[in-house]
């Protein structure tokens, strides 16, 4: 999924900062810069919580609470000029607000808690083989991402394992849709750049669970399980993402919703919460896996 594209198209969403006080995070605490204090924080708390020694998911879900009541923010990684890293802690779209989970417990489990180092694996994990390289190299669509990032060895794609069928279908919104994209007007150089990625991605094999069976695999995913949530739009593969936590013994969706809603978990199970929207047909899974280096 692209995040311009998506929020143009088919309304997205949201997040905020831990409160957290003490000497601990005093220590931390860069001073100056909102987003580094904000990272900071973040470590404090799974610090004081002792994430470090919880399984990935299980931090990311924490992590992901700490953010719930935050902003959304549209077109969140859009900046004017060459592309760069852009860091935003203080409000989301649904894309970055799993991003920064994932980004955030990968550094808690490393034992690297620095500013410094949430960029490196920021940018490790945005861009394809961890490279920018202009705008093309950043993973705009959903099943990409996953990929990209299995080959990092930074998630494993367990869609097939819990259940999943083959999903068949072209990827090719975003050339089909150049004026929705800024970059690619101001730059239409990217467009045969970005086709090429658009039928590498068709041809890959993929799978993905029908919304009427996810009820039946709940019990097959687990915490910080990244979720992508696919469409019948054509050209897209994916047009909304979060986060699996299981809650009062039912399995629910932690994201970054939509334009003037805030990072929440949906009140109902991740099954009602598909089976209300029409575009929305079912879901890939990518299990975060403990870092290594």
């Amino acid at each position: 999924m692209d995040r311009r594209s998506f929020l143009r198209a088919i309304p997205l969403t949201a997040a905020m900062p831990y409160a957290l006080n003490g000497a601990s995070l005093g220590r931390l605490l860069t001073g100056g810069d909102a987003d580094a204090d904000i990272c900071a924080s973040k470590f404090s708390m799974a610090v004081s919580l002792g994430l470090r020694d919880k399984p990935i998911g299980e931090v990311m879900v924490a992590i992901g609470k700490s953010f719930l009541g935050a902003e959304y923010l549209a077109h969140t990684l859009e900046e004017a000029g060459p592309e760069h890293l852009v860091v935003n802690l203080r409000a989301f779209d649904c894309v970055s607000f799993y991003e920064n989970c994932l980004v955030l417990a990968r550094c808690v489990k490393l034992n690297r808690m620095t500013f410094d180092e949430y960029k490196k694996q920021l940018q490790f994990i945005r861009y394809r083989s961890g490279v920018i390289d202009g705008y093309p190299s950043r993973l705009h669509y959903t099943s990409d991402y996953f990929f990209d990032n299995v080959k990092k060895g930074v998630v494993r794609d367990v869609t097939e394992e819990i259940g999943g069928v083959p999903f068949e279908k072209t990827v090719d919104f975003m050339t089909k849709h150049v004026d929705s994209y800024v970059k690619l007007e101001e730059h239409p150089e990217f467009v045969p750049v970005i086709a090429e990625q658009e039928r590498a991605i068709t041809k890959r094999k993929k799978f993905y669970v029908p919304k009427d069976a996810v009820a039946g695999v709940a019990s097959k995913l687990q915490d910080g399980d990244i979720i992508g949530i696919t469409t019948n739009i054509e050209g897209m593969d994916v047009t909304h993402t979060g986060l699996a936590l299981w809650q009062d013994k039912e399995l629910h969706f932690m994201h970054a919703p939509i334009t003037g809603a805030k990072v929440q978990i949906t009140p109902g199970p991740l099954a009602e919460y598909l089976a209300k929207f029409k575009k929305d047909t079912g879901i890939m899974v990518a299990r975060p896996l403990e870092p290594k280096a």
